[in-house]
């Protein structure tokens, strides 16, 4: 990855609410949508001379159905870079640099998006390259082929990475028919395969890349005017054509399932409770639930985080995940432990920790704690154009706008230990999940 996405008129979406009155994203912001279902979002604020400008393409590995090619949404990160034949890569990576702008990209399980930092007077510039490659990508199948070979090496190296293998081992148990059963990387027998699909990669730019599919995140010292007159100007003419993937529902979990990993090399332990969840929806209570849930039993400041990792220190770390995804994940409960014979005590008092929040209610102080922690570590991360961006990609991929942002916290605020108590009952049942241990060569 690189990191480390002829005649027309406007009608215009309903303006964003300023902060305040109810909202709790700080930054007011206007969204504004084209004809050819393309979406723009303007986030004016405080950055003098700086702007982020994202592009969210909402297809990730989520949306690669068709046997024997996974690896795909992830391999277009890449090959967006390749250039058009208007501004090859090269040209393309001159201007970026002549602009003194940075330029990247990431791709997730349900999203990919790309991303560039550039002073506000070259944001014409900007919208003009962006616009460009995402209508008129141009690659020959000798470039495509050295992409993929580069795709290959990506793998193998991330593969070395003892927390990768065991996501890969672990999607691959724990899903059937989903098509989270892969990891964004994809199956290494596809990967390996890509260089031979190049007509299919064609295929794959045509359906996904299209402009109902994608949403233009601005943020920064701008002027929301200005910047839709641009994008009306630069992406006006993209054409409609987006195809979504019939992704087939993963049936429910009816036994737990069991999983060991050998990792070649050294490595603590690794620990996963893994437990198929929900699809993100900011309006779910049991949704909201979970996630405020994952701190109060697992975070660092919970009594098992004390015991674990700092009391006893049988852990090197503990931690839990409760991912927002278009579709169930899994939520996670994740811990390295030090000493491979504490494997199964450490199973066990993380399986305890659940019974205990699923029999007795959490107090309301601790309860309110978490809100308080979770508003501000929010709140305190939109300290500069690109981290705003980034925390309001993965919203807009999963619902098209950042309305979720404000929908998800009021539902935090109405969260009771009574519903904290449910949740615990309703996600984290034995048969729900799937255990793995990853160990190391002793």
């Amino acid at each position: 990855m690189r990191y480390l996405f002829t005649f027309f008129f406007v009608f215009p979406a309903a303006l964003g609410q300023a902060a305040g009155a109810g909202t709790f994203f700080p930054y007011p912001y206007q969204q504004e949508t084209l004809p050819n279902g393309l979406k723009a979002i303007v986030i004016p604020m405080s950055s003098p001379g700086l702007v982020a400008y994202f592009t969210v393409v909402r297809t990730g590995s989520r949306d690669e159905v068709e046997p024997g090619k996974s690896g795909f949404a992830h391999f277009f990160e890449h090959m967006m870079f390749r250039g058009t034949k208007k501004y090859p890569g090269p040209v393309y990576d001159s201007l970026v640099t002549g602009m003194g702008a940075n330029s990247n990209a990431s791709t997730t399980d349900d999203f990919t998006m790309f991303f560039m930092t550039v002073a506000k007077e070259n944001l014409e510039q900007a919208i003009e390259l962006e616009s460009d490659r995402f209508q008129n990508l141009s690659y020959a199948k000798p470039a495509f082929q050295t992409e993929a070979g580069a795709v290959y090496g990506e793998y193998r190296k991330d593969i070395t990475n003892p927390f990768m293998l065991l996501e890969e081992k672990l999607a691959d148990r724990a899903y059937d028919v989903h098509t989270y059963k892969h990891t964004t990387m994809g199956f290494e027998a596809d990967i390996k395969t890509m260089p031979e699909a190049y007509d299919y990669s064609l295929s794959f730019f045509q359906r996904f890349y299209r402009p109902e599919n994608a949403v233009i995140l601005v943020v920064g010292d701008v002027e929301a005017k200005s910047t839709f007159a641009l994008i009306r100007k630069y992406y006006g003419g993209w054409k409609k054509g987006y195809a979504p993937a019939k992704i087939a529902p993963e049936p429910p979990q009816t036994a737990e399932r069991g999983l060991d990993v050998s990792y070649p090399g050294k490595t603590l332990p690794i620990l996963c409770l893994a437990y198929k969840g929900a699809a993100f929806d900011a309006e779910n209570r049991d949704f909201a639930a979970a996630r405020l849930l994952g701190s109060l039993a697992f975070g660092e400041t919970s009594e098992l985080y004390k015991k674990l990792v700092i009391r006893q220190q049988k852990a090197e770390f503990l931690a839990a995940d409760v991912p927002m995804n278009r579709d169930a994940p899994l939520f996670t409960i994740v811990a390295m432990v030090k000493n491979p014979v504490d494997i199964g005590s450490v199973q066990k008092d993380i399986e305890e920790t659940i019974k205990e929040f699923q029999s007795t209610p959490v107090s309301e102080q601790k309860l309110a704690d978490v809100k308080r922690h979770d508003k501000y570590e929010f709140l305190d991360g939109l300290d500069s154009p690109d981290r705003v961006a980034e925390a309001l990609v993965r919203y807009i991929a999963l619902t098209g706008g950042i309305e979720a942002v404000d929908k998800l916290y009021a539902e935090y605020d109405r969260v009771t230990p009574e519903d904290i108590l449910r949740a615990a009952k309703e996600f984290y049942r034995p048969e729900r999940r799937t255990i793995a241990v990853l160990k190391g060569e002793e």
